[in-house]
């Protein structure tokens, strides 16, 4: 038997509303399909609001040797981010309260966020490229049958961990180079694409001065290249964008020369 739900940490004990809840994995099953994370445990968010088909794929996911969290609510769900940190999140498009989008925003947002497999019943084109666009991994059309969904997973787990992100730290900044994020002290940096090629570039050649041709170059490649004072004005922004952030000063002008990074 499984344990009886308990609430998730969100605070609100409204009654009648359906609570997100938590429980250990189950006995591993030896015809479940294997994994990525044979003799680990991994931590798995279910968000779903169909109790009986979340007991369903929860049952299936521990059998495979998983530990499931459950919510049927999107608010429950972000409280559950909060308090722990998932190997994958299997998320339903469709809650009560909130969108599933909703989740998948907070997710793109942290800096190592965990594969994502949509579950849903809406099996329309657009709404799945939709789906990838906002971050999904995975996207999985309801009806689903359990080994199907335990199949999914490990193959999100292998692929997570088969590529793990690049980073690069310069003392509170932390610059994640696959997923092209910057975070000062995990408070994410509002970067375009451009000024987090900037940073990057500037921290990958930390301790040496970059000159504003060698920023147009790597920026541009030679092609339609703008004048070298948009590399000033890249600079000012991203200079006022890591102070927002709580950053001390790290980019250093080179008079005359270019700009570097601080080293420590």
């Amino acid at each position: 038997m499984l344990d009886q739900p308990r609430a998730a940490p969100s605070g609100d004990e409204r009654p009648g509303r359906p609570a997100g809840f938590a429980r250990t994995s189950l006995s591993p099953d030896p015809t479940a399909l294997p994994g990525p994370a044979a003799g680990r445990r991994t931590r798995l968010l279910l968000v779903e609001d169909d109790r009986l088909l979340a007991e369903l794929l929860a049952r299936r996911l521990e059998a495979a040797g998983h530990l499931v969290h459950l919510a049927q609510l999107a608010e429950d769900a972000l409280a559950l981010l909060d308090a722990h940190r998932f190997d994958a999140v299997i998320v339903d498009l469709t809650l009560p309260d909130l969108p599933g989008q909703a989740i998948l925003r907070r997710l793109r947002e942290a800096a190592h966020p965990p594969p994502v497999i949509i579950l849903s019943g809406e099996s329309a084109l657009d709404v799945k490229l939709e789906g990838f666009r906002d971050g999904a991994d995975d996207y999985v059309v309801k009806p689903v049958h359990p080994d199907e969904l335990v199949a999914r997973v490990a193959v999100a787990l292998r692929r997570s961990q088969a590529a793990p992100s690049l980073e690069v730290r310069v003392g509170p900044l932390l610059l994640d180079l696959q997923g092209r994020k910057a975070f000062v002290a995990d408070r994410p940096v509002p970067l375009t694409g451009k000024e987090f090629q900037c940073l990057a570039f500037l921290a990958l050649k930390r301790g040496t001065t970059v000159t504003k041709e060698m920023f147009l170059a790597h920026l541009y490649g030679g092609r339609d290249e703008p004048e070298m004072k948009i590399i000033d004005v890249f600079i000012c922004k991203i200079r006022r964008k890591l102070a927002e952030a709580g950053a001390p000063p790290l980019i250093e002008t080179v008079w005359g020369r270019g700009y570097t990074i601080a080293e420590a």
